[in-house]
């Protein structure tokens, strides 16, 4: 399967720059994936597709404040970092720009000398290493001082209100991009869901900007993901597994949750608790193992996001419902509408 097979023509203005109000008033385009059948909702109609029993799960994962401008001690040059992922201790994996300006050795300082970090390496794909001169967990109270939300580039309007990048459930910090599907919940709406008899999970997968990175290569099957870091409870485990005993839908809030779920039941052949990274890339001709249903944002032509709801629902059915998305005038991508598909 070729990556130019995923594309799809995008009118600019359908990629959404900011929220609806209330976050459950965006619209929502329901698909069958049996038949195809597609129906227009708003997204407070969700409610109506859950029944008793099923389980809903959620990634718990917070953003952090990730984008930092940082000035080179040598010469006062300023560098945006983009800080991807902790590695041990006080280190991280981070995106320069500019990165010739990063070399190995060299030193920054943030926020008027709040905290300083040597560049202590390079990886294969050009990222840079850093190392903080400061405890591992007082740099989460650092940048939220001097921090910036890092959004997309396609996102260009200043976001007034920063919670608005966060689910109302986000909890654990370490994402550098919101998993997005989950920003139309309310916790009003999730209050409702559990009065119906719906069961709620949490795992966490750290969402980094691997996954959403341009698939460069024309065979899909070539395509290298990078690692994120996920966990799953036994709470949450023991959760899916009574609710497939019982013949009851596992319902997946976002693609991140899908990866993480697919990849714990490809280790083990069920749901276990379980930690650790995963690099899983889901495409057509995968068998999902875990998950009944899905809640997803509309995604990016040739990502691996659109191929990943393909592998679920059907390459021609989920071409098709984009075709309608874009004709009937839906919101694309992070602050875009949502599909629910069953």
């Amino acid at each position: 399967m070729k990556t130019s097979d995923f594309f799809y023509e995008l009118p600019q203005e359908l990629i959404a720059q900011t929220p609806v109000e209330p976050r459950n008033a965006s619209r929502l385009m329901v698909l069958d994936r049996s038949s195809g059948n597609v129906e227009h909702k708003i997204f407070k109609d969700l409610t109506d597709y859950l029944n008793e029993g099923d389980c809903l799960i959620l990634n718990d994962t917070r953003v952090i404040p990730a984008r930092i401008y940082g000035v080179k001690e040598e010469t006062g040059a300023v560098v945006e970092f983009l800080l991807l992922k902790q590695k041990e201790n006080n280190s991280w994996e981070c995106l320069c720009k500019p990165g010739k300006r990063a070399k190995i050795g060299t030193n920054f300082v943030f926020g008027e000398g709040l905290v300083s970090c040597t560049v202590t390496g390079i990886t294969e794909d050009g990222n840079r290493i850093i190392r903080f001169n400061c405890g591992s967990s007082e740099i989460y109270t650092i940048l939220d001082k001097i921090g910036k939300m890092p959004l997309p580039p396609y996102i260009t309007e200043e976001l007034k209100d920063s919670e608005r990048y966060q689910t109302v459930y986000s909890k654990e910090l370490g994402s550098a991009a919101a998993p997005t599907a989950g920003l139309h919940f309310t916790k009003e709406m999730l209050d409702e869901i559990r009065k119906k008899g719906v069961n709620i999970g949490n795992v966490t997968l750290h969402v980094g900007l691997g996954t959403f990175r341009p698939v460069k290569v024309d065979d899909v099957t070539k395509h290298k993901m990078h690692s994120e870091h996920y966990q799953v409870s036994k709470e949450t485990a023991e959760l899916i597994n009574k609710t497939k005993a019982a013949g009851k839908r596992v319902i997946s809030v976002g693609t991140t949750s899908t990866r993480t779920l697919e990849t714990v039941a490809s280790k083990y052949g069920c749901i276990k608790e379980d930690e650790g990274d995963t690099s899983i890339f889901i495409y057509p001709g995968y068998e999902f193992k875990c998950i009944d249903a899905l809640i997803t944002n509309f995604h990016l032509p040739e990502s691996t996001l659109i191929m990943l709801i393909s592998a679920f629902a059907g390459y021609d059915n989920v071409m098709n419902a984009y075709k309608i998305a874009v004709k009937e005038r839906y919101r694309f991508f992070s602050f875009g509408d949502a599909m629910f598909i069953k």
